[in-house]
């Protein structure tokens, strides 16, 4: 997997302050998109351990005290995404305990395949749905578009 962005102090993509990290690859391509440099699998930087253990260690960081992880992109169901976001899912919810994940997808719920489906296992808020140009509405909470829907699992 690659992603593009990591911040490691966030409070824009979700609740509270959060790491959030943007990865690469989405199909949906969506007209209007705002992050249209995600969309190839291969642009961007390595997913790599080293960010792994990163991203761990900054979510039990008790200095900058994180609310969770926000993952979005590209889109981080996107099969080839797929592995490298359950490892991390994994470790998050045995290491980080108390710490939500939020989750940003182009797919709709509906229509996730089984191995999409048991990444949501591990996520507790999922908003879901193409980004549509013509459904803007800049007053919505954490999504662009109104076809967008946020989905509380847990």
């Amino acid at each position: 997997m690659n992603y593009h962005q990591y911040y490691p102090v966030d409070v824009v993509n979700g609740p509270g302050t959060r790491c959030t990290l943007f990865v690469s690859g989405c199909v949906h391509q969506c007209p209007g998109c705002y992050n249209k440099s995600t969309w190839r699998l291969n642009s961007g930087l390595l997913f790599t351990q080293e960010m792994e253990d990163l991203i761990v260690a900054n979510l039990q960081d008790t200095l900058i005290p994180r609310q969770g992880l926000s993952l979005s992109g590209g889109d981080p169901l996107h099969p080839q995404n797929l592995q490298a976001i359950n490892q991390l899912l994994r470790r998050v919810v045995s290491e980080c305990p108390g710490k939500n994940v939020w989750m940003w997808t182009g797919y709709r719920r509906e229509d996730l395949t089984g191995e999409q489906q048991e990444t949501l296992a591990r996520v507790n808020v999922l908003i879901d749905g193409k980004y549509v140009q013509s459904l803007r509405d800049p007053s919505l909470i954490w999504r662009g578009s109104s076809n967008q829907v946020v989905h509380y699992l847990r």
